[in-house]
Formats: C-alpha cells, sequence, structure tokens
C-alpha cells in the first residue's frame, strides 16, 4: 500500500461540519433543529468529502 497524503485543514473542516450536523440532529423526532441551516451543512460536507477523496485518487 503507497503512503497517501491527506488533506489536514480539509479533514478537520469535515469534521467540524459533520459534529455541527450531529449537534443538530434531534433522534427523539428524527429531525433537524435548523432545516435550511443543515441543508447547507449537508451540502458543504458532502462537497468536502468529494474533494478530500479526488485528492487521494489523482495522487495514485
Amino acid at each position: 500500500m503507497k503512503n497517501q497524503k491527506i488533506s489536514f485543514p480539509l479533514l478537520i473542516i469535515i469534521i467540524i461540519i459533520g459534529s455541527g450536523l450531529y449537534k443538530d440532529f434531534d433522534f427523539a423526532t428524527l429531525t433537524f433543529k435548523r432545516p435550511y441551516l443543515d441543508i447547507v451543512y449537508g451540502i458543504s460536507l458532502i462537497v468536502g468529502l468529494y474533494f478530500l477523496f479526488k485528492g487521494k485518487k489523482e495522487s495514485e
């Protein structure tokens, strides 16, 4: 297995956005507290994950 570089700043951003989504989710009612803001969080989380994994494939 080759040594693959992970973008550390991007990883920190993804962790922060993911924890924000987790905190806003209400498990009792299975809803979000602020749905419009959480949609923005979700989109940015997906885009961040896309760029994180896209960067890994280009280095191979």
